[in-house]
C-alpha cells in the first residue's frame, strides 16, 4: 500500500506515480483495476480524489497496463454477493476468499475486493468467448494473499 505524506498536492501526486511505478517494477502485473469513484457531498474531496485517481491511472496506462474499472457496487456484489454489503463485510470476505491470516485494512479489502471483482469478470467473459476458467486465469497466482 503507497502511504501519502501530508503536503502540498504535486507532490503527493508524484508520490503515488513513484509508488505505482515500483509496484509495477516488483510485480509486474498482467492489468491493473480501478474503482470507479461517485460524487462525494464534498466536491472539494471529491475533485482530490479525481486528480489522485488520475495520477495513478496516467502511471499505469503509461506502463502500458490495461485499466478496468468496477463500481463500488459491483466489487461488493463479486466479493459479498450483495452490493450493500457493508465494509466490514467486504473485510471479513476478502480474508476468507484469500485465507489471509488477520483482517485487512478497509483500504487494502477496497484494493483485494477490486482485484477479486475482476478475477471473477475476467473469468466470466473468458467463458462466454469460450475459453475454460483454467485458460481464462492462466498465470494468475496467489501467495500470502497476493494475485501474483
Amino acid at each position: 500500500m503507497i502511504r501519502i505524506p501530508p503536503g502540498a498536492l504535486p507532490p503527493r501526486l508524484g508520490t503515488i506515480h513513484a509508488g505505482i511505478t515500483e509496484v509495477i517494477g516488483e510485480y509486474r502485473p498482467q492489468a491493473a483495476v480501478v474503482e470507479i469513484i461517485f460524487v462525494n457531498v464534498n466536491p472539494q474531496s471529491t475533485l482530490l480524489l479525481g486528480q489522485a485517481r488520475g495520477a495513478a491511472i496516467t502511471t499505469l496506462v503509461a506502463a502500458g497496463l490495461p485499466v478496468h474499472e468496477y463500481t463500488a457496487v459491483q466489487v461488493k456484489q463479486a466479493v459479498v454477493g450483495t452490493g450493500r454489503a457493508a465494509k466490514s463485510q467486504v473485510q471479513a470476505m476478502v480474508q476468507r476468499l484469500l485465507s489471509l491470516p488477520g483482517l485487512p485494512s478497509t483500504d487494502a479489502a477496497d484494493a483485494l475486493g477490486c482485484a477479486i471483482c475482476h478475477a471473477h469478470a475476467a473469468t466470466m467473459m473468458a467463458t462466454a468467448a469460450g475459453m475454460s476458467a483454467p485458460e481464462a486465469l492462466r498465470g494468475v497466482r496467489i501467495k500470502r494473499g497476493r494475485m501474483r
